[in-house]
């Protein structure tokens, strides 16, 4: 996806002794019949292990003959991940590769020194109508790797690891957790799974990244005394072992991993450049893309003209 916020998600600390250190209330943005809610990134946590922007899209559901049109546009120095709940994103990118991902399916594009890419609901899917309910993440890649080579590969749902544990119903979709390791494989440690329960079904967290989170996609979570709604993200302190409880029936993301590398000139709490769809530590990166994407210099996209342009 590509737009922009205008406020930043409101935050609030919790008790250093508790598990809770951060929860991200996100702004609520209509985009054509969509909502969209962004937890990352914000002023007081630019990222959570690599994860350096999330959105949730939706709940919604098109009339016929309505659905999304997200025109080509760039992105290096990330790779990311769409994951649906429900309907259908199409995805079309530079390489050549042109398919639909549909709910459980995992997409991981790799932008790397660069990629262009578009997502518009499939013909079937806008001539029938119908929902659209899911997640979009960007991962930031290590230094050492932002100018890696671009790629797609996409998941079937049947690929990736499934087990139940507390009546919740857990899918790795990337990295590792309890012991499981996700075939979608990425270049440092990261944790990145589909958690759905039930009412009155929990689900413990282990400490075995050092950076986690919590995304409520649907539903109310309780962690200790206190209760978190849809659309918030709940960052953890590290070292806690977490245990999420279903006040109702929810479904939860959990997003982590290892710290962001930086580099030597890095702000405090700014461990990647970000402008647009752009991610570099390095300014002068950005600027490259930017005139890149200015000029004509990107990729395009087979079969599909249109773009959107550079922002002011």
């Amino acid at each position: 996806m590509s737009w922009q916020p205008t406020e930043d998600p409101q935050c609030t600390g919790d008790e250093a002794t508790g598990p809770v250190a951060l929860v991200i209330t996100p702004k609520e943005h209509d985009i054509g019949g969509l909502v969209v809610r962004r937890t990352l990134p914000n002023r007081d946590r630019r990222s959570v292990g690599p994860f350096v922007f999330f959105d949730q899209m939706g709940p919604a559901v098109f009339a016929p003959g309505q659905g999304i049109d997200v025109r080509p546009h760039p992105h290096i120095g990330l790779a990311t991940i769409t994951y649906l709940y429900d309907g259908a994103i199409g995805h079309k990118d530079s390489l050549g590769f042109d398919l639909a991902i549909r709910p459980g399916e995992v997409n991981w594009m790799t932008a790397g020194r660069g990629i262009v890419h578009s997502e518009r609901t499939p013909d079937a899917e806008r001539q029938a109508g119908g929902p659209l309910f899911g997640l979009q993440a960007w991962v930031a890649l290590p230094i050492a790797d932002e100018e890696t080579d671009p790629a797609f590969v996409h998941y079937p749902a049947s690929d990736i690891p499934r087990w139940t544990e507390g009546g919740a119903e857990i899918a790795l979709i990337a990295g590792t957790l309890s012991g499981r390791t996700s075939p979608v494989t990425f270049f440092s440690p990261i944790v990145y799974a589909d958690v759905r329960l039930p009412e009155g079904a929990t689900f413990t967290l282990p400490a075995d990244h050092a950076e986690r989170a919590a995304h409520i996609a649907e539903g109310i979570v309780r962690i200790d005394d206190e209760t978190y709604q849809a659309g918030q993200t709940v960052v953890f302190n590290e070292g806690s072992v977490v245990s999420l409880n279903a006040i109702a029936s929810s479904k939860v993301m959990i997003l982590g991993g290892a710290p962001l590398d930086t580099a030597p000139d890095a702000r405090p709490n700014q461990p990647r450049q970000m402008f647009w769809n752009f991610v570099s530590h390095s300014r002068d990166r950005i600027d490259q893309a930017k005139d890149d994407w200015k000029n004509g210099r990107f990729a395009k996209v087979p079969g599909d003209d249109e773009f959107i342009p550079l922002p002011d």
